[in-house]
């Protein structure tokens, strides 16, 4: 199946711990994010990027979502992966396996999304299963 869901960014709090030169830093930031669509509820997810300049950067990161997802309730984990430039941040995310609970124990997906400078995702997606 395939779900479709915006993303509002209702937190965001990042600092550096390793900086060279001003311009090389490798950061640490804590969002959180409201979700709506197919995908409905909250998820923490806590990051961390390397800027190679001040307009660009690579990250990872694993976010918990809790909510539910086409009328199932429950919460999973996303693992993200991503490039930040040109002003755009596009972004992988995989489920990660066995992270699901409730109704949503099973679930396994991947997907993503692309993102301008700004408080709003839209149109992030996630092809998922569940077994079980």
């Amino acid at each position: 199946m395939k779900a479709r869901t915006d993303i509002e960014i209702t937190g965001w709090d990042e600092k550096p711990y390793d900086d060279l030169d001003g311009e090389k830093t490798l950061a640490h930031a804590v969002i959180t994010n409201r979700y709506s669509g197919d995908i409905e509820g909250e998820g923490r997810l806590a990051l961390l990027a390397s800027y190679t300049s001040e307009d660009s950067a690579s990250y990872v990161g694993q976010e918990r979502v809790i909510g539910t997802l086409h009328g199932r309730t429950g919460s999973f984990v996303l693992r993200h992966t991503g490039i930040f430039a040109d002003g755009v941040a596009r972004t992988w995310w995989q489920v990660v396996a066995g992270s699901g609970t409730g109704e949503l124990a099973g679930l396994t997906g991947d997907g993503g999304y692309a993102a301008s400078e700004g408080r709003t995702v839209p149109g992030a997606t996630l092809s998922y299963e569940l077994s079980g």
